[in-house]
């Protein structure tokens, strides 16, 4: 097997389903991500997705992220999981339907979190099936937490972990915007993107970055960047496209030139 470095590829859940809705699965949308990602025929890749409208609306109701306050919340917590397996599964049957070897991995049965951040993660099986060939789709969940009972992991902060525990060579964000943008890009029609930035040069910004407005409870885009600072800073650049936009991802995967906005170091 090749010992190439890993690349990370987050699809939000704006992306993937209509955060409008509830249970709204973009079929179309994740059938094309698939075929992309087939096509652009990467080894050790490992992909991670949001929630939308599968996981928000129930964590939201149920206040999951908050940590457990009394048993009407079990309810809440299962229901957000197993909304999650389910658009998972969605993902899952697009993906070896075009032929990749890909295993679905549920974080929480492999993470447990500290106050919401991850503190054990038990990455073996996640590393043999990456050094084997296969691959490993993980996703936003509900885990178990040592300090708040459980709580919500966002796929970001998987994103962020993986990435810096493996070295990654890079990780591809898919939003459903152009980029990172000065001002929310849907409130905004004159929204300009940033095609590059350095960590310096985010930091200046980071208080222009429009905050999502959409049914999200992990944050929007400003939760997206904080949670990739740290593998930001240890060198491993983030690519964030338009994964509404066909073949964009596609040329992320490949290393092609595409528009958007590349976070490096420096």
């Amino acid at each position: 097997m090749s010992e190439a470095k890993a690349t990370i590829l987050k699809i939000g859940g704006s992306v993937i389903t209509d955060k409008n809705g509830q249970l709204a699965a973009r079929t179309q949308i994740i059938d094309r991500l698939a075929e992309e990602t087939r096509k652009a025929g990467l080894e050790n890749l490992i992909v991670v997705h949001g929630g939308g409208s599968f996981g928000h609306p129930a964590a939201k109701e149920y206040a999951i992220k908050e940590g457990l306050k009394n048993t009407n919340q079990l309810i809440g917590f299962a229901e957000t999981h197993h909304f999650m397996t389910v658009l998972n599964g969605l993902v899952m049957d697009s993906l070896v339907t075009h032929g990749l070897p890909a295993v679905s991995v549920a974080p929480s049965s492999c993470i447990i979190t500290e106050n919401g951040r991850i503190k054990n993660f038990e990455d073996t099986p996640l590393k043999m099936l990456l050094k084997t060939g296969f691959l490993p789709v993980l996703y936003g969940d509900s885990v178990m937490d040592m300090k708040m009972g459980f709580t919500i992991l966002s796929g970001d902060q998987i994103v962020s972990t993986l990435a810096t525990r493996f070295n990654a060579e890079r990780i591809i964000i898919g939003v459903d915007v152009d980029g990172l943008c000065d001002t929310d890009p849907k409130a905004e029609k004159n929204a300009k993107v940033f095609p590059h930035l350095t960590l310096e040069e985010l930091g200046k910004i980071q208080g222009k970055i429009g905050r999502s407005t959409a049914n999200d409870v992990t944050g929007g885009m400003i939760g997206k960047i904080t949670e990739l600072l740290p593998a930001i800073e240890q060198g491993i650049p983030v690519i964030i496209v338009n994964a509404t936009k066909p073949n964009y991802i596609y040329k992320a995967l490949r290393g092609e030139e595409t528009e958007g906005t590349l976070i490096e170091k420096e």
